[in-house]
């Protein structure tokens, strides 16, 4: 039933109520399908993350239950964390997805409205597919669409080698594969 009208499911995640709410609409107005949290912990429980942890043995196994039905129902396709946030920051959310067997493949695209050069090299190393800087635009979400695509449609693409050797050279390893390139020749 969903399928037919399958919109990108986006997880979105700021301490910032004012923030939140504009990446939500910006979100919604291109389209896409939001699920906004206010931290780190709450969008690891979201996606079920945080069941291997201590804490969570405690509980009864109804809400265990509830906890798998839970991330089995909804398929998250792109999380967007604001970099600075108490607890745990954008970072650390960012390193436990790509740490997980089962989100890892997932994109995460980082937000902060501190330009911090050092900061944004450490999240694109650690995988973030962007570093968007506050406030949001629009336009930025267009950004959002070929990590979005990447999964969905790689084999179908017969053209996809030659633009996938594109814009090797405009990503963030790039510049490794450019390096390798030199030292074939």
């Amino acid at each position: 039933m969903a399928a037919e009208s399958h919109q990108f499911h986006i997880l979105a995640v700021d301490d910032s109520l004012i923030d939140r709410k504009l990446i939500e609409r910006l979100l919604k107005t291109s389209s896409y399908h939001v699920t906004a949290v206010d931290s780190g912990s709450k969008a690891l429980e979201f996606l079920g993350l945080n069941e291997d942890e201590h804490t969570d043995s405690i509980l009864t196994s109804v809400s265990s239950d509830h906890h798998h039905h839970h991330h089995q129902d909804v398929e998250v396709n792109l999380i967007i964390t604001d970099y600075c946030m108490p607890g745990m920051t954008g970072y650390d959310l960012l390193r436990k997805i790509k740490e997980s067997k089962t989100f890892k493949d997932i994109p995460v695209v980082i937000m902060s409205s501190e330009n911090v050069p050092s900061r944004i090299d450490r999240c694109l190393e650690e995988g973030a597919g962007e570093f968007f800087l506050k406030p949001v635009q629009l336009s930025d979400m267009n950004k959002l669409r070929p990590h979005l695509m990447r999964g969905k449609v790689e084999e179908n693409k017969p053209n996809n080698q030659t633009k996938g050797d594109m814009e090797e050279i405009h990503s963030p390893r790039g510049t490794r594969t450019r390096y390798n390139g030199l030292e074939v020749v």
